[in-house]
């Protein structure tokens, strides 16, 4: 990634409004209020379905990040963060996974006073046949495949967008509202991702790679997704 990358980008104002609208009416819009119910007819299961919806989302979004942003640039992948890091940086992976869980934990609770749960459909049909194949799957989709079109989405071209035009705090603070929003209808662990998105944001602010954002993301929901399996 050049040294610029912070301060300059050579997207304009119809990328960022065509991967919104390809976020927010093609995948929240068609997919995941269109496609999803589809899904859950053919295989009667939300753990299964949530898992193919996981990945129908993951291959669109990285398609429109390609097509959209890098393609017609004449961009390769490292302009959206898809870079190594250094070995002192897992310190701070290890930290910040900390962080993500324990501010996860708190508000989950604050959240389950007002009737809120952190858990969903996918949640709640692993809870009900747990085995080694649910868990597993349920693993894969939270932990790897969710993580990794997330942060190249909303922190590898999101963020970067942003931070180029308004500046660090602009960045982490919209682009976790943006990230925030896209998990409707998730409305009780909102705060969990928002208070998620800043930090994933700031591990690719201060690394210059999304890999450790990837990283604290998919450590952090794979937790859940093992301390859902023994609940």
């Amino acid at each position: 990634m050049n040294k610029n990358w912070k301060t300059v980008d050579r997207w304009g104002i119809k990328e960022f409004t065509l991967l919104l609208l390809l976020e927010f009416v093609g995948v929240i819009g068609g997919i995941k209020f269109g496609l999803k119910p589809l899904y859950e007819q053919w295989f009667q299961n939300e753990l299964y379905a949530g898992t193919l919806i996981g990945l129908t989302i993951a291959v669109v979004l990285t398609l429109g990040v390609y097509f959209i942003a890098l393609r017609p640039k004449s961009l390769a992948w490292r302009e959206v963060g898809v870079t190594p890091f250094a070995k002192k940086d897992w310190k701070m992976i290890a930290l910040f996974s900390i962080m993500v869980m324990i501010s996860a934990v708190i508000l989950v609770s604050a959240m389950s006073y007002i009737g809120g749960t952190w858990e969903n459909s996918k949640t709640e049909s692993l809870k009900q046949d747990v085995t080694f194949w649910t868990v597993f799957l349920g693993f894969v989709s939270a932990a790897i495949i969710s993580p990794i079109y997330e942060e190249l989405f909303y922190r590898g071209f999101l963020y970067r967008w942003i931070r180029t035009r308004m500046g660090v705090t602009g960045g982490l603070l919209i682009s976790a509202l943006i990230f925030t929003m896209a998990h409707i209808p998730a409305y009780s662990v909102m705060p969990v991702n928002f208070v998620s998105g800043i930090l994933f944001a700031l591990a690719y602010e201060r690394t210059n790679s999304i890999w450790p954002s990837v990283i604290i993301h998919g450590s952090t929901n794979g937790m859940m997704v093992l301390l859902a399996s023994l609940s």
